[in-house]
């Protein structure tokens, strides 16, 4: 008897659900209330919607299912009013608000806008800078301490733009709602910080449903509108064009047992209790299946642990757990998103030790991208130098194959080069960071026993710390060598335009591979032009091809990026010329006529000293033939030397080009210096964690 009852109840709740589905879909197919693919998306009420024929058009965001108006997100939907969320912006023109005056919307005088850059600071509201930022948890707007003045109406249906204008101020800072809370007894008033309050209602005379009362209200422009709402009893939207409205069901087992709700009869109960008893059965089985994929992925799971504890050998890799991951990157939000690769996305993520880093999640998700997480993780736990990207952790869960490493604040060498960081980069610290990255591939290739060969070297692999130091990434496609043969065979992988075309042609993998990519970057460093471009002629679609045709006749003035304005003295003309010779013999096709990473790493050192001398000359040249040769700084050479020595050797210092750097780098010190070049101390910029707008601002470029 109880198995029955249960039965009749489960069949209600069916029948119910049926029905309430059945009525919903009777609703107007001219407007689209649903937001986001399939039907889990959130669905908004008529008028609203999504599409041509709704009332008051909205905007939907099919990812993530967010509902906005203009770019703003809406909080909730009222039956007369819409919350929309208003945050701090320093810099949102006043003319933004124009998109919350519509025919159908309008903001209500209940809003107090927060206004600066005003020409005649309004005197009936102004708060102070610091009152502002302690109240809303940000910095203040400008350095000048600048006070943020109100700006609201006496009570009045809508707030009007044009007197808003009028006020002189240039910026909109963000908004504080005020109400009152009917629920209390006191109906005490509330504030409520950066949110905006739009009134809607549709222009016209009154098209509701027979079962709902209508509402007339005023619109922007002192128009005639009206709203719809439901008697007592009766659920819906009200409005005519939309879903109308229906009386509730007030049925319950015991009336559909005796037949007075809606003539269901006990046959068709029985019915209904045959199809439950069959679902109740799948959903056993269902339940089962669950139990048996989570033992194996419990098993996995340990067999997970084993693989990583043999790919770090003796060196412990941190395991992070997905939801760790997940909260770190905001579910892998793509405003936290900072490039997407060949093999994954990476993104930027903030651990519990409020650490930022980088967090690359690999798009395969089969046993190859284990594989290449596993292969990383042997290779990177097993070397150590200051110009190797950190490896951090791993995630290895829910059939992802995550990677945390160390986060580089200025992005890759490519985006610079490319213009999408900043207005260039100077010659002196292209060469500095020319130099780190060979000594790094020199490290791998003749350090490590085996040795190490990238099979990946490129530009948008080469990542840029705090300082601008060099940090090679990307070890998946890595492997190690034969310490007692010149090469390995393997099926050629890598990006277009920086493959070894011997290593293309005859499969052997060697060290020469790694310096014929690094010959193409050190071309991109000259050049700043893509090493594929089809814009390019035929001839001169590969770089690499451009770069030999070019060089081998002579003609590099051709191709060096105007940036770096090589004809400014004679030190920089001289190295971009020898740092192109050094890039033609890279790209040689016979891997023999070559030379190895250690010597391209000491010759690009060569070069990047020989500039050191070269100002020694200079200064030399200006000073007096009386007087001894002093540096810049008013040194003797004896004294300037030891300096040097003491801060780690001349290796460990920059040459600046102060006519660049007010443009492209400002994290470095005003240069006081007018000669063409100066001698500066280590590059160093603030260490601490970037802000999440300045994260984020890096993360969309």
């Amino acid at each position: 008897m109880v198995f029955h009852q249960i039965i009749i109840r489960f069949v209600f709740s069916i029948l119910l659900v049926w029905s309430s589905s059945s009525v919903g879909a009777t609703n107007s197919t001219q407007c689209d209330q649903q937001c986001g693919a399939g039907s889990n998306g959130p669905r908004v009420p008529y008028p609203f919607g999504f599409s041509e024929g709704c009332g008051i058009r909205l905007n939907c965001t099919e990812s993530t299912g967010d509902i906005r108006i203009g770019g703003y997100l809406i909080q909730n939907v009222t039956s007369d009013t819409l919350m929309v969320n208003f945050p701090v912006n320093c810099s949102r023109p006043i003319e933004d608000l124009q998109q919350f005056g519509r025919t159908n919307l309008g903001m209500t005088w209940r809003n107090g806008l927060l206004l600066q850059n005003c020409k005649v600071p309004r005197s009936e509201c102004t708060i102070p800078s610091e009152l502002l930022s302690a109240r809303l948890n940000i910095q203040s707007c400008d350095s000048k301490k600048e006070n943020v003045s109100c700006y609201s109406e006496a009570r009045a249906d809508y707030l009007d733009y044009r007197k808003l204008r009028d006020t002189g101020c240039g910026i909109v800072v963000s908004s504080i709602l005020v109400g009152m809370n009917n629920d209390t007894k006191s109906s005490a008033m509330f504030l409520e910080f950066q949110t905006i309050e739009l009134a809607w209602g549709l222009e016209g005379d009154c098209a509701c449903d027979d079962d709902a009362n209508c509402t007339n209200v005023t619109l922007p422009g002192n128009r005639n509108g009206f709203r719809c709402r439901c008697k007592d009893g009766f659920v819906g939207d009200g409005f005519q064009d939309g879903d109308g409205c229906r009386k509730v069901s007030r049925c319950n087992p015991s009336r559909y047992l005796s037949g007075r709700c809606g003539g269901t009869t006990r046959i068709g109960v029985l019915v209904g209790g045959i199809i439950a008893g069959t679902g109740l059965m799948a959903a056993l089985a269902i339940l089962c299946c669950c139990i048996r994929r989570r033992s194996a992925s419990l098993k996995k799971r340990m067999s997970t642990r084993r693989l990583l504890s043999e790919a770090a050998g003796s060196n412990s890799v941190p395991l992070f757990q997905y939801k760790e991951i997940e909260r770190a990157t905001n579910s892998f939000s793509e405003k936290q998103r900072l490039g997407i690769g060949a093999y994954g996305t990476v993104y930027a993520g903030k651990l519990h030790s409020d650490e930022w880093v980088a967090i690359k999640k690999l798009r395969h998700r089969d046993p190859d991208g284990v594989e290449q997480v596993m292969n990383e993780i042997k290779l990177l736990s097993s070397v150590s130098h200051p110009n190797l990207v950190r490896l951090l952790g791993c995630c290895i869960e829910n059939g992802e194959q995550i990677l945390v490493y160390e986060f580089m604040p200025n992005g890759t060498l490519a985006q610079h080069l490319q213009r999408e960081r900043g207005s260039g980069l100077p010659w002196t610290i292209r060469l500095t960071i020319a130099t780190e990255t060979a000594h790094a591939i020199a490290h791998l290739h003749s350090a490590m026993n085996p040795p190490i060969y990238h099979r990946d070297i490129k530009s948008s692999n080469i990542l840029l710390d705090y300082n601008f130091n060099s940090k090679v990434a990307d070890f998946g496609l890595s492997r190690f060598g034969m310490t007692d043969d010149s090469h390995i065979s393997t099926a050629p992988q890598g990006t277009p335009g920086y493959v070894d075309p011997q290593y293309h042609q005859n499969y052997h993998l060697s060290d020469k591979s790694d310096v014929y990519s690094f010959g193409v970057v050190l071309v991109e460093i000259i050049t700043a032009l893509k090493v594929v471009d089809f814009s390019r002629s035929h001839s001169e679609i590969n770089l690499a091809a451009l770069a030999i045709d070019r060089i081998g006749k002579g003609r590099v003035d051709e191709i060096i990026d105007p940036f770096l304005e090589p004809h400014r003295d004679a030190w920089t003309l001289s190295s971009v010329h020898r740092v192109a010779e050094l890039a033609f013999r890279c790209l040689a096709f016979h891997r023999d006529m070559r030379p190895s990473m250690t010597e391209v790493a000491d010759e690009l050192e060569q070069i990047r000293l020989s500039s050191w001398a070269s100002l020694e000359e200079n200064v030399c040249m200006t000073s007096s033939v009386n007087s001894s040769c002093s540096s810049p700084r008013s040194m003797s050479e004896t004294s300037f030397r030891s300096t040097t020595a003491k801060k780690g050797g001349v290796g460990s210092r920059r040459l600046i080009v102060p006519q660049k750097l007010a443009n492209s780098l400002t994290t470095m010190e005003e240069i006081k210096d007018n000669s063409p070049v100066s001698v500066q101390d280590p590059w160093l910029s603030e260490e601490s964690p970037p802000s999440t707008n300045r994260l984020l601002g890096n993360a969309g470029r």
